[in-house]
């Protein structure tokens, strides 16, 4: 007999056979209670001590080609992916034409530059000045003036401007003082993503000589590197001239503009640097490019998967109502989830065996008791049903409803841990438990809302009734 099922057959065979033990025979559940908690405890414990594994880091180096061409390798990958899974994706030829794109953005010549700040520092005048100097760069070179920053409420106001210097070889970030909490957080999201910032400390000529030294040096300590101070349009100053005649005239006469140091920084990164920025770009772009593939991949997934993870909820949630016995509705809950392991990685193409996909199902069922999920989900299924007190007293209602809960979640951690995962190669699987608990965590917040819960109990109590037919619940 070929069973397609392994772990969810046997899992659901011993939850069933360890009833009818306790059935008979209450002192012999009582160990098994006891054992398997006490697993459950050591391998939260092992858990614990497990050092914490970095994530993937940006390059603290400046991307070469070579890096540049791994990334594009490997948005092809997952281009080939979403063509093997859906040939007609609609979004599949824009991909791949910003794809072709990329390989001839490596060779470009143009050199662009973009000049940012706040509103009314001055980025008109500095690349209407710019435009007049000869020989700023041997390359063609592109100016473009952003939309003023700061200028939207909220955390995200600049999100669009920024995406859209991601684009842009060089920055120029233009300020008329000392940095802002705000004006310092993008630079650093800039310089972050290996973004080549000037900072032009534009209007000096309005403060104090001592109150200007002061601010220079402030900003080379805060944002160290390219830091040039600039006049580009200095306010008149009153001059008096002494006549032929012996009498004074005065008047308001315009300074010319001092824009030098900048200037001369600007020829020699455009002489040595160009190929080097315009490779970074291209870079940023690739990585861009690659997230938007791998959304578009995680999604068809996505879909795939979440009937996947409602129909073993609603399985889960049967047999511990069935049973309602704590260690065996997590026997049972373990078992169901080990199954979706196997399913879901298949969906995302991870190489997972048998007994690997076991150990997931006892790591999941290990995380949630040492973040205390089990506990808050029963204590919400409780509260919700003691509204009703008809299927209150139902007999297993609470662990039913509450083992569907955690089942439905530990299937969205997986969805989610899966698609943080690059596609696996061999059968050599190995766990993050840190980050699968980090997700594990984020999924069960977002999961905690009234409403949420509200829904989820309402349709448990509708699909675990006694008068729901077998069929309804596994549809």
């Amino acid at each position: 007999m070929n069973l397609q099922k392994p772990i969810l057959v046997g899992g659901l065979g011993l939850s069933f056979s360890l009833w009818i033990l306790n059935t008979w025979h209450d002192s012999i559940i009582q160990m098994a209670e006891l054992g398997l908690l006490g697993a459950l405890a050591v391998g939260g414990g092992l858990w614990l001590l497990r050092k914490n594994q970095p994530g993937e880091q940006l390059h603290d180096s400046p991307p070469d080609r070579n890096k540049v061409e791994a990334v594009i390798s490997q948005t092809q990958s997952i281009m080939h992916q979403i063509a093997n899974e859906v040939a007609d994706h609609p979004s599949l030829s824009t991909l791949q034409e910003q794809l072709a794109k990329l390989t001839l953005e490596l060779d470009r010549k143009e050199v662009q530059m973009a000049v940012t700040g706040g509103k009314s520092v001055g980025k008109s005048t500095i690349i209407h000045l710019l435009k007049t100097v000869s020989n700023l760069s041997a390359n063609p070179l592109e100016l473009v003036e952003t939309s003023p920053l700061f200028t939207e409420l909220g955390q995200d106001g600049d999100a669009a401007i920024l995406l859209g210097l991601q684009n842009s070889d060089l920055v120029l970030f233009v300020t008329n003082g000392d940095l802002t909490a705000s004006q310092l957080d993008v630079l650093q999201k800039l310089r972050s993503t290996q973004q080549l910032v000037l900072l032009v400390f534009n209007k000096q000529d309005q403060y104090m000589t001592e109150e200007r030294a002061i601010i220079l040096q402030s900003l080379q300590q805060t944002f160290p590197g390219h830091v040039l101070p600039i006049s580009a349009s200095p306010l008149p100053i009153k001059v008096r001239k002494h006549l032929a005649d012996g009498s004074i005239q005065e008047g308001m006469e315009q300074p010319t503009a001092n824009i030098q140091q900048l200037v001369e920084q600007l020829k020699v990164i455009l002489a040595q640097q160009a190929p080097q920025l315009v490779c970074a770009t291209t870079w940023r772009k690739s990585l861009f490019l690659k997230t938007q593939a791998r959304n578009c991949l995680n999604s068809i997934r996505r879909d795939r998967s979440l009937p996947i993870v409602e129909q073993n909820q609603w399985i889960a949630g049967a047999a511990a109502f069935a049973n309602p016995l704590p260690a065996l509705d997590i026997l049972a809950t373990v078992a169901i989830t080990g199954q979706m392991v196997m399913d879901l990685g298949n969906i995302y193409q991870q190489k997972i065996s048998l007994d690997q996909a076991q150990t997931v199902a006892k790591t999941l069922a290990t995380l949630m008791f040492k973040l205390g999920l089990v506990e808050l989900s029963t204590k919400a299924v409780t509260g919700f049903l003691k509204t009703n007190a008809v299927t209150f007293f139902a007999g297993g209602m609470v662990e039913g409803v509450s083992a569907a809960y955690l089942t439905k979640i530990a299937g969205l951690s997986l969805i989610e841990y899966f698609e943080q995962q690059d596609i696996a190669l061999t059968t050599d699987y190995q766990l993050n438990m840190e980050t699968l608990g980090r997700v594990l965590q984020k999924v069960f917040q977002e999961n905690q809302t009234l409403a949420l819960w509200e829904i989820f109990v309402k349709q448990g109590v509708k699909r675990l009734s006694p008068q729901t037919k077998p069929s309804t619940i596994l549809a």
